[in-house]
């Protein structure tokens, strides 16, 4: 017998072994599609990956709604084959890794025999430009809480978010995707255990927004019964875009297209360019607080727009759907933007105007240099940007991006009646936190919260046994605050061990303060809010539709 047949056996009898010692590890469930066949992790739950729950539209469409999933006949094996969305060079995608249909559905299920389990729909984060269902993994909470999660993915940047207010290009894919994927969980989530009268959507970041902005959309009401946020609200600068078409057009600049002014030449661009060559890694060094695309208002162009009127404006007609919600930021939101610093510091000193608000909109330049340079006096206090000012960079960044933002649409929202919403500081850290570049100062980074509820950040091993007894103590509590408020609709339920937690007035008071010490406080950054309610009373302009030529009708 030779040494190449010999292999062929030995590997044979593995692969037969291997088989049969993994007959017990399998899970069959029938969705509506046909068989999935999910697989239990080794750290605990069943993981059904890759689970088609729409089909995006490819080529000349790929701007329009999704279209229904596809079925099978036989058993699919769920397993992760870690697709992606198109996006730029990114850690979570790679070349061969993304797919312009890439619609697909994570679900994680404990091993139990219950059934009506709660049901969490995670909305990874990105900036609405990068990311994945996989970004971060919610095993230890699916194993310790007997909860199931459901991650995903959703169109992103052009593809997801552009917005020419056409037929063709409505704008908001990436949001009728997330609408979508929450029809499928309630058509499909009863087959895994799951309770489709019981679900939470939570989100980062990006995602933030996303679950903010699907409490408000008609398309998306009665599919979730609360909702959970961190760090990203509706009524911020990079919620919905001020000028769709503007967006549009210089991003076509950056890709060397300039005949940007003719409409039907710029729609025709970026129909017919393959979405290979409209993918570019660069969206987050923008100064004036926004993105390169994200969600829009539409124009009412077909029945399944997603959102046709400006948020703040839907928030203050009260017209939407008062779920429960648990809404925050982390301390040091800020630090989003260290990447930045060593760039921006000269510029800030020389035109902090540029870094102003993209929400703002002023009389003049000369009235926009004035407001700027009494926001520069409010942080700095005199000083210039500069290393030994870097915490006042952080805190800028924080309120103006984060922090405000989220305080103006819980006060906008309890103003108009929505009285369930439950409002957190994160600042837990520790010795493994990193300090602040130029100090010794440590704060929770943005989206630090949810790293706490989740496992780890995709490809990083989710082994949580070198964390200091602190970090442990506090993902802990995190979860268990979490998980009570997906099953109860308040994060501290009648009974619980934990510090009672009260719904928030409109002054933003209560809220828990979740570091070393879990207690409540008052006045939600008061100190800022002072300054930004002046501003924004004065100076805020609504996102409005885009608005493409009327001189035919073919849009």
């Amino acid at each position: 017998m030779n040494i190449a047949m010999l292999l062929r056996i030995v590997t044979a009898v593995a692969v037969l072994a291997l088989c049969r010692c993994d007959e017990g590890e399998w899970k069959e469930v029938r969705i509506s599609q046909g068989v999935l066949r999910g697989r239990k992790d080794p750290e605990g739950p069943y993981a059904f990956y890759n689970i088609p729950y729409a089909t995006a539209p490819t080529g000349p469409d790929r701007y329009k709604a999704p279209l229904p999933p596809p079925t099978w006949s036989q058993p699919r094996d769920a397993v992760d084959e870690q697709v992606a969305c198109f996006q730029g060079k990114t850690p979570y995608a790679t070349v061969d890794t993304m797919k312009e249909d890439c619609l697909i559905a994570n679900v994680f299920v404990p091993k139990t025999k219950e059934k009506n389990l709660p049901v969490m729909v995670y909305v990874h984060g990105g900036a609405f430009e990068m990311g994945s269902g996989n970004m971060w993994t919610p095993k230890y909470l699916v194993r310790e809480k007997n909860v199931i999660v459901v991650t995903f993915n959703y169109r992103l940047g052009v593809q997801g978010f552009l917005c020419l207010g056409t037929e063709d290009a409505p704008g908001n894919a990436g949001l009728k995707d997330q609408v979508a994927l929450l029809k499928w969980v309630q058509k499909n989530i009863a087959s895994f255990g799951g309770d489709p009268d019981n679900v939470t959507i939570l989100g980062f970041s990006a995602g933030s927004i996303s679950v903010n902005l699907l409490m408000l959309s008609k398309s998306a009401e009665g599919l979730f019964t609360k909702v959970v946020s961190d760090s990203g609200v509706s009524v911020s600068s990079f919620a919905t875009q001020i000028e769709p078409l503007e967006k549009a057009k210089n991003y076509a600049r950056m890709l060397n297209f300039h005949d940007v002014d003719d409409f039907y030449a710029l729609k025709a661009f970026y129909k017919n360019t393959p979405l290979k060559s409209l993918v570019t890694g660069t969206f987050f060094d923008i100064k004036n607080v926004s993105l390169i695309f994200y969600p829009c208002v539409e124009r009412q162009t077909d029945k399944e727009a997603f959102l046709t009127e400006a948020p703040i404006n839907i928030i203050r007609n009260g017209n939407y759907k008062k779920v429960p919600v648990l809404v925050g930021v982390d301390n040091m939101e800020g630090l989003v933007q260290m990447s930045n610093f060593e760039r921006w510091k000269s510029d800030m000193n020389e035109n902090f105007s540029d870094f102003l608000s993209v929400d703002l909109q002023f009389g003049s330049e000369k009235e926009k240099k004035e407001i700027a340079q009494k926001v520069k006096e409010f942080y700095f206090k005199g000083k210039p940007v500069s290393d030994e000012t870097v915490l006042d960079y952080v805190e800028y960044f924080g309120d103006v991006m984060f922090a405000y933002p989220t305080l103006r649409t819980v006060r906008l929202q309890v103003e108009n009646g929505h009285d369930q919403i439950y409002l957190y500081e994160y600042n837990f850290a520790d010795e493994q936190t990193p300090v602040v570049p130029h100090t010794n100062v440590r704060g929770a980074d943005h989206c630090a919260q949810s790293m706490a509820i989740f496992d780890g950040v995709q490809f990083v091993t989710s082994d949580e046994s070198n964390l200091t007894p602190e970090y442990k103590r506090m993902k802990a509590t995190m979860r268990d605050m979490w998980y009570n408020f997906a099953v109860y609709g308040k994060p501290a339920p009648e009974g619980s061990p934990l510090p009672a937690w009260p719904a928030t007035d409109a002054s933003g008071s209560p809220y828990m303060s979740l570091g070393r010490e879990i207690e409540l406080r008052n006045s939600f950054y008061k100190r800022s809010a002072s300054l930004w309610d002046g501003l924004y009373q004065k100076y805020y302009r609504e996102p409005r539709p885009p608005q493409p030529p009327k001189d035919r009708t073919d849009l």
